[in-house]
């Protein structure tokens, strides 16, 4: 049996193990005030075998320690050794000249016990991730989302006439990744989908060589889609975590050196449930662990949908909510921070709200939301944008970045419609505007570059495309 007991004590020490002595099952208290006396160098503490009498204890807080029985402690007011049948009541008061000590002893499993931490990453991995890392968001630079899956594709070809073919996607995709080698000021990684990242470009150049040659990093999206939570309100947790750690080794042989998982939640009456929280972020975090332990830099992506009627304060307490969940579960598995980015909505009203918010409005709510729950220790948070128009997410992300407010982390983008809506109207699926349409996207990921400084200063001569709401319902790719 175990037993949890409490010493609420005047001492400053917060944080004091103790250690068995070996065979016997004797806790020797005498390691832990020891340690004490070695901090506040107190001679005043006397030991004798298992019987130990305080005389004074330096003034601070609570002192927590897990310890088997039996233990003995004299107390000075009484001299009276408290055996194990006695830590069995409730509570015992003993007075300590004029100190008070409170001891509780309640019978507890083994798991309080803090557990040894074994090394999950080595430093050199840990390097190589927070390098990696770095270089996705360094100053000015964001991601280029272009992992649509087959059937997103075939809608947004839809719109401009386009059949949705094979050829017709990697002729998309090579159109954005051949522009000239200058993009890479904007833009500092490239999510990959499956399909992409064994294609090769019209001069038969593998896309990820093609990438990596303007100093871009490759990611690859390794999510398998969202299922239904039973027990729920129609919300969804995401599957594919069989096989990840097969596919995040095999995709990083493959050139890619870092990853994305998107997890769905929804706003409404009693979304998103304790149930959907808990889930979602606990795939996170075990995503994130496994992307880590193959060498990939994992993308944490907890997606709120701007779905419902919802307004700005009720978006803010959720994604609180979320992200405080979602951090919660990346520590429990052990996912080294500096190797990760978050790829979080921006705290937006509901698309069916009636009251219209200021980019300054949704700046202050997103960056307090991550003030209150994201680390420090995270380098990058790369925004999605969540069906606002090319501009609106533009507008959105250079106010985030000139809100007066500590920031620690680099605020940049992700941004998959909002970079690639004007380069598809130009483009129209004809060869010969194939120039126009790469001016088009490089104009974007420029503006972007500058939003993530909070350097944009808008013309007010924004194009139709750009000004476009790119909006759609229950979103998923």
């Amino acid at each position: 049996m175990y037993y949890r007991i409490t010493y609420i004590l005047r001492s400053n020490l917060s944080n004091v193990q103790c250690s068995s002595n070996g065979n016997s099952k004797t806790i020797h208290l005498r390691i832990v005030f020891k340690k004490l006396l070695q901090i506040y160098k107190n001679k005043s503490c006397i030991f004798n075998k298992h019987i130990y009498w305080f005389r004074h204890f330096p003034p601070g807080p609570r002192l927590v320690f897990v310890l088997t029985p039996p233990v003995y402690i004299l107390t000075n007011n009484h001299r009276e050794l408290l055996s194990n049948r006695r830590f069995t009541q409730t509570a015992i008061h003993a007075n300590i000249y004029c100190s008070i000590l409170l001891i509780k002893l309640t019978p507890c499993s083994p798991l309080f016990r803090m557990t040894h931490q074994y090394p999950a990453l080595s430093p050199e991995q840990k390097k190589a991730l927070a390098t990696i890392a770095q270089r996705i968001v360094a100053p000015g630079k964001g991601i280029l989302a272009a992992d649509e899956s087959t059937g997103t594709m075939g809608k947004r070809l839809q719109k401009i006439n386009v059949e949705n073919t094979e050829e017709n996607r990697r002729t998309f995709r090579d159109l954005l990744f051949s522009v000239d080698a200058s993009i890479s000021e904007s833009v500092g990684g490239v999510i990959f989908f499956h399909e992409t990242l064994y294609q090769k470009s019209n001069t038969s150049v593998p896309f990820p060589k093609l990438v990596k040659d303007k100093g871009i990093v490759v990611g690859i999206k390794v999510d398998k889609g969202t299922a239904r939570l039973n027990g729920t309100d129609d919300e969804t947790t995401t599957q594919g975590l069989d096989g990840l750690s097969e596919r995040c080794a095999q995709y990083k042989k493959d050139g890619c050196d870092f990853a994305k998982w998107r997890c769905v939640l929804k706003i409404s009456g009693c979304c998103p449930s304790a149930l959907s929280i808990a889930e979602n972020a606990n795939v996170l975090g075990r995503y994130a662990s496994i992307c880590q332990q193959n060498g990939l830099v994992p993308i944490v992506e907890p997606e709120i949908l701007p779905d419902g009627d919802h307004d700005l304060q009720r978006c803010q307490y959720v994604t609180e909510k979320v992200l405080a969940a979602v951090y919660k579960a990346l520590s429990d598995h052990h996912v080294y921070l500096e190797g990760t980015l978050l790829k979080p909505n921006m705290v937006t009203a509901g698309h069916s709200c009636t009251k219209k918010y200021t980019p300054e409005e949704v700046a202050m709510a997103t960056v307090s939301a991550l003030r209150r729950t994201v680390p420090a220790a995270v380098p990058g948070i790369c925004f999605l944008s969540g069906g606002q128009s090319e501009e609106e997410a533009s507008l959105n992300l250079n106010a985030i970045n000139q809100t007066p407010l500590h920031k620690p982390w680099k605020l940049t983008f992700s941004y998959g419609r909002a970079l690639q809506a004007s380069a598809l109207a130009a483009w129209k699926g004809r060869a010969e505007n194939k120039k126009a349409a790469q001016d088009a996207f490089c104009t974007r990921a420029k503006i972007n570059g500058l939003a993530s400084k909070g350097e944009y200063k808008p013309t007010g001569q924004a194009d139709q495309a750009a000004m476009k709401s790119l909006y759609t319902a229950s979103y998923n790719y």
